[in-house]
């Protein structure tokens, strides 16, 4: 992955750190009992995506999109001091839909990278897939949902070797401002959606095991993927 570091001014974004003890449903490491931090406008270190500022649906936003026609989709890790993933809970707005250099099959990809390892090597990460929330075809209403790890478990090895184990359906639509949670505690992730009180999508074997990590605004190929409003807490 190419690797560059931008400053990307007056993103709405907000971090808010863990506030109970790790025994209380997990905690974001080393952030225990801390009072809700505002980022710095924008730090983001952007690996194989391009960033800006704009506005989307009534409201300022980071707009990703992949360079060059890339095909490879990409990640943008987010730099907040101490902000080491491990277990817990992560909020964003997501709104993604075809981008400039979509093909067909490509469906607005767009989520979150988890427990991201140095230089984005590995990372767990799950996203939407915004154009097939409402398709007509049912199957691809099936896949609207998406666990994958990266390099090594992609969706497509997931989808041949264990299918509908790691994809789901919930209702999307593509370039509108969709709430994401995601919740983790050792080795499994509940995908939350639309501030539903139950998950859409629960993996009960997270490929990288228990390690933390950092934490990474996440686009698939041909997607135009616009995010605010991020945050991290203690799980519920």
């Amino acid at each position: 992955m190419r690797l560059a570091t931008v400053v990307v001014a007056g993103i709405a974004l907000a971090a808010m750190m863990a506030l109970g003890s790790s025994r209380a449903h997990g905690a974001i490491a080393g952030q225990q009992r801390r009072a809700p931090v505002a980022l710095e406008p924008g730090a983001l270190t952007l690996l194989d995506v391009t960033a800006s500022v704009a506005q989307h649906a009534g409201r300022q936003a980071v707009r990703l999109i992949e360079p060059d026609n890339g095909r490879r989709g990409g990640v943008a890790l987010i730099n907040i001091s101490g902000l080491t993933f491990t277990d817990g809970a992560l909020e964003v707005d997501v709104a993604g839909r075809r981008g400039p250099f979509a093909v067909p099959d490509d469906r607005g990809f767009i989520g979150l990278a988890f427990r991201v390892r140095p230089g984005a090597a590995e990372y767990e990460y799950i996203y939407l897939r915004p154009d097939n929330g409402r398709a007509n075809d049912q199957v691809r209403r099936n896949h609207s949902t998406q666990y994958a790890s990266h390099p090594a478990f992609d969706f497509a090895r997931l989808r041949q070797e264990s299918p509908e184990r790691y994809e789901s359906y919930v209702d999307l639509e593509a370039g509108a401002w969709t709430r994401m949670r995601i919740e983790v505690q050792g080795t499994t992730a509940r995908l939350f959606v639309h501030d539903a009180p139950q998950p859409a999508l629960v993996v009960n074997d997270l490929k990288l095991g228990t390690g933390g990590g950092g934490v990474g605004l996440w686009i698939g190929p041909g997607t135009e993927g616009f995010f605010s409003r991020f945050s991290s807490a203690p799980a519920r």
